[in-house]
């Protein structure tokens, strides 16, 4: 019965993966990988050999259509990002909104995805919040910046490590420097970090330490 199945993958430790995650990328006919390299190291870690193929940013317009005649044709398919829930900045909106039109049943697992620890260990109020994924990188960075400084609720950010210290100080320029925000980097690996204080003292502190690892900001509202 042809079925997509949504099924988050650890963010760093391995041990984060559930019993029924792996349950299910055994069961399923198919699995869609971002990256069957990386994807290809977690599969075999837990001795998974269900066959796998590709399906990322720069190709899900194009095989959309075939993955959905393949989901008609009977197959149950599960749909991985490289690290986390697929579709949270990741592929996966475009497949589940395919298969919703055409009455393909879905189920979402629940798993790793890195706002949530990011946000609950901030400090920040969390009974409301807004998230925000990566901001523009050029054309409307500033209308979507400017449209946040007015935002109460606490908001989430990711962002890479070459682009941190930009964006920090583009919030200095919007929000003040004054505003409280959490930093968690490499989250559930190792080197785990998450540092905490205004925007000024964050920046200066990764000013002098520039900062490895994929990064999740957690930015207080405007009070």
């Amino acid at each position: 019965m042809s079925k997509l199945y949504l099924v988050p993958t650890p963010i760093g430790n391995l041990k984060d993966m559930t019993f029924r995650a792996i349950e299910v990328l055994k069961d399923v006919d198919l699995i869609l990988a971002e990256d069957t390299r990386t994807s290809g190291k977690l599969l075999k870690h837990f001795e998974i050999d269900t066959p796998m193929q590709s399906y990322h940013m720069h190709n899900e317009h194009k095989k959309l259509d075939y993955f959905i005649k393949v989901l008609q044709g009977g197959s149950t398919i599960a749909l991985i990002s490289d690290a986390g829930t697929p579709a949270i900045s990741d592929p996966g909106f475009l497949l589940t909104r395919a298969c919703i039109e055409n009455q393909i049943e879905i189920e979402c697992l629940p798993g790793a995805t890195a706002f949530v620890p990011a946000l609950v260990n901030s400090g920040l109020p969390n009974d409301k919040f807004v998230f925000e994924g990566f901001l523009p990188v050029k054309k409307g960075r500033h209308t979507r910046l400017t449209e946040l400084a007015e935002e109460t609720r606490t908001m989430v950010f990711y962002e890479s490590p070459h682009k941190f210290l930009k964006t920090l100080a583009n919030f200095i320029e919007y929000f003040g420097e004054d505003r409280l925000i959490s930093v968690s980097r490499e989250l559930t690996k190792m080197f785990e970090e998450t540092k905490r204080g205004t925007i000024k003292q964050v920046l200066d502190y990764y000013s002098s330490k520039p900062p490895k690892g994929e990064i999740v900001i957690v930015l207080g509202g405007k009070k």
